[in-house]
């Protein structure tokens, strides 16, 4: 399998692999009231702005040894999640996805079915998500490095913001938490291959951005503060809290957590650190004033929404377990530039592959 994924064609110019970009995105454009006016092909597109619209922009970074590894993960899940993660930040903003641009940077090793089955990935996120593609780059590189820029509306004054929350707010998640890190560590410790823990891999492979959950949030102004768990509940709670200047305490038992196996248990997979500390979930985290709460949905388009703590005065963020008793939540998630003394919750490139 390993070989299919790594088998090259020729590339014969720049030209040519930008052209099999383009097959995978059809695109109608000069067509009356097109968006897109000028579009992949020229040296920078052109999309009519429409009336009565804010634009929300986005840029993400998806790369190789730092967030997959090309000898374990599918290039189509590379290619739909890239595209997923980007597109969630539109979700945590309220904003309806509509264009998005593609730096591409590839090995040899990864411009024919590699490249191919990386593109219908994309082209598969692209069409669910209602995106685009209007242009982008394209070069040679060591590893594969892809850049997106995402492009979405909102109405004037509707973007939710992470800084709008207020002491007494509720603290709200939707889904699940924990699911896309035990995926991960499914994948690290060699353990994806069994066929009855294939279920568990499907939110780390292809995450699901909130966008509908987002859309309905910012339109009816319910949510005061929100934004997308992609590093984990503890480290993004602690962004929303200090762009609010809130604290904020959260109850252990009130949080939505992945079922792990008895078997995965055993191995050190709790459920409430993976919920904790696991990032890539792409759930939204938001606040709503508690008078608001009783117009909220129990579910929105199939998606629990769960009220997991509120907001409070002063700096301190908490967790409470079952018993009353509270301790610190530290920002326990992703981040790229921390120091680590142990081997738990890295990243994949701080794994070693044989």
């Amino acid at each position: 399998m390993r070989k299919r994924f790594l088998t090259t064609v020729p590339m014969s110019s720049e030209e040519t692999l930008i052209e099999r970009v383009r097959l995978k995105f059809p695109a109608s454009i000069h067509s009356p009231g097109a968006a897109v006016r000028v579009g992949m092909g020229d040296d920078a597109a052109v999309v009519r702005l429409r009336r009565g619209a804010n634009w929300v922009v986005t840029t993400d970074a998806f790369l190789e040894t730092v967030h997959f590894l090309r000898n374990i993960h599918p290039p189509e899940a590379v290619g739909y999640k890239a595209l997923a993660r980007a597109t969630s930040d539109l979700a945590a903003m309220g904003a309806r996805p509509r264009f998005f641009l593609m730096t591409l940077a590839l090995p040899e090793a990864c411009t024919g079915k590699w490249m191919d089955s990386f593109l219908d990935g994309m082209a598969r996120a692209a069409r669910g998500y209602g995106l685009t593609l209007i242009g982008g780059d394209t070069t040679k590189f060591p590893s594969a490095l892809i850049n997106l820029t995402v492009i979405g509306e909102a109405a004037p004054e509707r973007a939710i913001l992470r800084s709008g929350a207020r002491p007494g707010d509720l603290i709200c998640v939707s889904g699940k938490v924990g699911q896309a890190e035990l995926g991960l560590q499914l994948f690290l410790q060699g353990l994806h291959r069994k066929k009855s823990w294939k279920n568990l891999l499907e939110k780390h492979l292809y995450p699901e951005p909130r966008l509908v959950l987002g859309q309905w949030l910012a339109a009816r102004g319910r949510a005061t503060a929100m934004i997308d768990i992609s590093d984990g509940l503890s480290t993004d709670l602690g962004h929303l809290c200090r762009a609010s200047g809130v604290g904020a305490k959260v109850f252990a038992e009130k949080i939505p957590m992945v079922g792990v196996p008895p078997e995965l248990r055993r191995l050190g997979l709790d459920p409430l650190r993976l919920a904790v500390n696991g990032g890539e979930d792409y759930e939204l985290l938001f606040t709503v004033r508690k008078n608001f709460f009783g117009r909220l949905p129990p579910k929105l388009g199939g998606v629990p929404i769960t009220i997991i703590g509120e907001t409070t005065r002063g700096k301190k963020i908490s967790l409470i377990d079952s018993s009353g008793r509270s301790e610190p939540l530290h920002p326990g998630g992703w981040d790229p530039f921390r120091i680590r003394s142990s081997t738990k919750n890295m990243h994949p490139s701080e794994h070693s592959e044989e």
